[in-house]
């Protein structure tokens, strides 16, 4: 406990699934944790949540898509707090038409690259100056997507995005790992939350998890802990990393699943 005691973590997109399960686990490390999005009302009820649990949260709206939206928040949690300490972008959005190439519009990749790739630059660059003043610099996570692991047969312009994401957090933690500012990335495999969960249907889960090596789906805590020690002291050598968090779901050859269906191995 108290991991991240005196530390101030925004954790952008925190109204609903990964979001809500990273700030509560922060809040109950000792954080205090400002929750961030569209629905104030949301918003609300997760800082009613932490606060009654015993910890100490803040709301602030918050628009991935509007730059000065972003600008607002880091100011005046810089004014609230008097510093930062702890950025996670998790915040992301993914476009309801994404798919094939010869299926989606040029402005439509366009959208999607620039609020998922776009939008975690511009908040990575809102926040480093104010990094850049803590003795200790401080710590980036980004919140990335196994959907850049490999090829799929959709989400074309999402999967993209999130590639850029991993590229963006080596080249971050090379420019300013000097001053002290860590920024690592966590790829999350299939999250099931209480707001996705009836819109993924049972076949999909079905396929996912004959391919996850353990026996269940993943859940906003898993990476939740993942990033407490990111944004914790004990991770102060890590930086520059991309770290995929999936029940092992990517580290297999495709026929895996298959073959233990049949109870035997490839020969």
């Amino acid at each position: 406990m108290n991991r991240l005691e005196g530390k101030v973590v925004i954790v952008t997109g925190s109204t609903s699934g990964i979001g809500i399960g990273i700030a509560k686990l922060c809040a109950k490390e000792g954080a205090q944790v400002v929750i961030t999005g569209r629905n104030v009302e949301r918003g609300q009820k997760v800082v009613d949540d932490i606060t009654g649990d015993g910890g100490d949260a803040w709301f602030h709206a918050f628009d991935l898509t509007d730059r000065d939206s972003m600008n607002a928040l880091i100011v005046d949690v810089a004014d609230k707090y008097g510093h930062i300490d702890v950025l996670i972008n998790n915040a992301a959005g993914m476009g309801m038409k994404d798919g094939r190439v010869d299926e989606i519009s040029v402005d439509e990749f366009n959208a999607v690259v620039t609020t998922d790739l776009g939008g975690t630059f511009n908040m990575i660059k809102e926040v480093l100056p104010y990094l850049m003043k803590n003795e200790k610099g401080g710590s980036i996570i980004n919140i990335g997507s196994m959907a850049s692991a490999g090829g799929d047969l959709g989400t074309i312009a999402y999967a993209c995005a999130k590639a850029g994401v991993d590229k963006l957090t080596e080249y971050v933690a090379c420019m300013y790992g000097p001053s002290g500012i860590r920024c690592n990335c966590v790829r999350p495999g299939l999250i099931v939350t209480p707001q996705n969960e009836g819109r993924i249907p049972d076949v999909l889960k079905d396929i996912f998890l004959s391919n996850i090596l353990g026996k269940r789906y993943g859940k906003p805590d898993d990476i939740g802990h993942l990033c407490v020690y990111l944004a914790s002291d004990e991770a102060e050598y890590m930086n520059g990393q991309v770290l995929t968090c999936d029940g092992g779901l990517n580290t297999h050859t495709p026929t895996v699943a298959q073959f233990r269906s049949m109870s035997g191995r490839t020969w």
